[in-house]
C-alpha cells in the first residue's frame, strides 16, 4: 500500500514540476494564429508525458532490483 502511495506522489509532484517548466517555453512562436483550444490540448498532452516520463525515470531508479 505505501508503494501506491510513493509512486502517486512521485507523479503528482513531476507534475506540478512539468506544469510550472512547460511555462517557461514560448509556444506562440510554434503555433497558428487562432488555434487557442487545440494549444491548450498540445500544452496539456505535453504536460503528462513529461510527467509520465520522469516520474518513471526515478521511480526506476527508486525501485531497482
Amino acid at each position: 500500500m505505501a508503494q501506491f502511495y510513493v509512486r502517486a506522489g512521485i507523479y503528482a509532484v513531476m507534475f506540478l514540476l512539468s506544469f510550472f517548466s512547460m511555462g517557461a517555453l514560448d509556444f506562440s512562436r510554434f503555433l497558428k494564429q487562432g488555434h487557442t483550444l487545440q494549444a491548450q490540448i498540445l500544452y496539456a498532452i505535453l504536460v503528462l508525458a513529461l510527467a509520465y516520463l520522469s516520474g518513471s525515470f526515478i521511480l526506476s531508479f527508486i525501485y531497482m532490483q
